[in-house]
């Protein structure tokens, strides 16, 4: 697209075979009895389309405090479960294999759910990439340059595809327009999980 800021985005379609993703899953399943899923609201108090909740040390969080990291789930208290070791190998292999991921974003986007075009800049250095993996329903994902304004294409992203935002792209917009329901049955209750390994913190915590 002639875009530099796309420099750095890489696609994997396929990577994870479907015994890999049914596993995968089945773990974040069991994760999610200790860290269930919520609906967010942004700064401004307005409720998101997807639910959501987090893995390791760190979680990704919204509300009237803003966006943010914190070491608790915001409506139980409790810590967040660890991520899953198929996602620790995942993200030494395309992400960064000497500093591992301390947060593991997890979006369920149900049949009307989407995301605007954003940055992915809460994080303390944007060295490190954002490693995402797409389990059941298809996205289409939609990713353009620095500026909100500069043009985009989309792209879909099917159960087991993976793709790694790093280097130019790590702050390149991005977003999902919208998930294609029924076009997979890898997540019992329909719809789309998305898996987002991040390095949130410092590479000396």
């Amino acid at each position: 697209m002639g875009n530099s800021a796309t420099d750095g985005f890489r696609i994997f379609p396929h990577h994870l075979k479907l015994e890999v993703q049914t596993a995968l899953v089945a773990d974040i399943r069991e994760r999610l009895t200790v860290a269930p899923l919520y609906r967010p609201v942004t700064p401004g108090g307005k409720p998101m389309s997807v639910e959501m909740s987090n893995l390791g040390p760190l979680g990704w969080c919204t509300g009237p405090e803003g966006y943010r990291y914190q070491d608790r789930h915001p409506e139980t208290g409790n810590p967040w479960p660890d991520i899953p070791p198929l996602l620790l190998d995942l993200w030494s292999g395309l992400g960064d294999p000497d500093v591992p991921p301390d947060a593991c974003l997890v979006n369920v986007y149900g049949p009307g759910s989407r995301m605007g075009l954003h940055q992915d800049r809460d994080e303390a250095d944007f060295r490190f990439p954002v490693v995402s993996v797409s389990l059941g329903d298809t996205g289409i994902f939609r990713i353009g340059g620095l500026n909100r304004t500069d043009p985009t294409r989309s792209i879909r992203l099917a159960s087991g595809d993976v793709c790694v935002l790093g280097g130019p792209s790590r702050l390149a917009h991005h977003g999902i327009d919208r998930i294609l329901p029924g076009s997979s049955r890898l997540w019992p209750e329909g719809g789309r999980l998305n898996l987002t390994l991040r390095r949130a913190g410092s590479a000396r915590c």
